[in-house]
């Protein structure tokens, strides 16, 4: 169908209050993960796909994320004056160009769709991404990128989606299928013909949960744009996209990489473990360290096991509320010992 997607809306408006006392002082978009920050992977994978706008829905105290993708003359000429040229040149590549960013002030919590809403003058009538930097997906070929291609020849509305277990689902909005995507619920792409927001236990219309990307026609920023409320009492923008139905088809797209869930604790360090390890410049000492201290069974100086898992299956994902090594379907994660092993 030719339609091409060049702007990602970014929402990171929020307080970040599971990360409290860090957050009181930093976004939590900025905690690291390795060295770099958590909003530097959604910005990665947005640059992969071909992004070329970037708007940010943010509220007071996030002038860090200004600032991390300003240009900071004073450090880079320290580092040249160093000659350190391949940290001048980390420190260039974070670099976005004042025409392409943008920066808009979501000045109360009234939910994702409000803060989408938002950003409603930046779209230019034209389909936009929208990225969740809390789920993070590492694999082979970035998550947007893959939905893009998928979504070329089909446009519409298009939602991330995975397996979760039938006891989380009420944390996510789930997709509800079309009766012969419901039978073929292996392809990459599902018609859907609705979604639920955080159904009550038992009620989930499937077992697919809208993980945090999305590809969306203007018509949602109209459907958004009525303030209507729903779970919680929060403008959802599931809802919206549900509403838009009789604009244009929905699509739940199955990615191939590996979900955390940064904004839980657990999901953050386990994330940062699975990108350590995927570092050849930490592997070895870092995975040393971690076979000693499962092998022991203590914390190191903390006398606190380390039996957590981390993703490292295609599809998988490492959830919030999750606990480690716990058998919930696809959504499950692998044991640190087993990852180790593989080494």
């Amino acid at each position: 169908m030719g339609l091409k997607v060049t702007t990602a809306i970014f929402p990171v408006a929020g307080m970040g209050t599971r990360f409290l006392p860090a957050t009181k002082a930093i976004p939590k978009e900025i905690l690291t993960l390795v060295d770099k920050p958590l909003i530097e992977y959604a910005m990665d994978e947005a640059r992969a796909a071909g992004i070329r706008q970037f708007v940010f829905v943010t509220a007071k105290g996030k002038g860090a994320l200004e600032d991390y993708f300003d240009v900071n003359s004073h450090l880079e000429s320290a580092l040249r004056r160093a000659r350190k040229t391949e940290l001048l040149a980390t420190l260039r590549s974070t670099n976005v160009d004042s025409g392409n960013i943008a920066y808009v002030r979501q000045n109360s919590a009234r939910g994702l769709g409000h803060a989408v809403w938002c950003a409603r003058r930046l779209i230019n009538d034209s389909p936009f991404a929208v990225i969740l930097p809390d789920d993070l997906i590492i694999g082979d070929k970035p998550c947007l990128r893959e939905m893009l291609d998928a979504y070329a020849g089909l446009g519409g509305n298009m939602v991330a989606t995975m397996e979760v277990a039938a006891e989380r689902a009420s944390s996510y909005g789930m997709l509800e299928l079309h009766s012969e995507a419901a039978q073929n619920q292996g392809a990459d792409v599902l018609r859907a013909r609705g979604m639920v927001e955080k159904p009550a236990p038992g009620t989930a219309p499937s077992s697919l949960a809208v993980i945090g990307r999305y590809i969306l026609m203007p018509s949602v920023m109209t459907q958004l744009g009525r303030k209507i409320t729903g779970a919680g009492g929060e403008i959802q923008l599931t809802d919206a996209i549900v509403r838009d139905l009789g604009n244009a088809p929905l699509h739940g797209f199955r990615f191939t990489g590996t979900r955390y869930d940064c904004g839980s604790k657990a999901g953050f360090l386990q994330a940062t473990v699975a990108l350590a390890l995927a570092r050849g410049d930490l592997r070895g000492e870092f995975l040393d360290f971690l076979q000693a201290v499962v092998g022991a069974g203590v914390g190191a100086g903390v006398g606190a096991g380390v039996g957590a898992g981390v993703g490292a299956g295609v599809g998988a994902s490492v959830d919030a509320g999750q606990d480690a090594g716990q058998d919930a379907g696809r959504d499950k994660v692998t044991p640190l010992r087993q990852v180790a092993g593989a080494a």
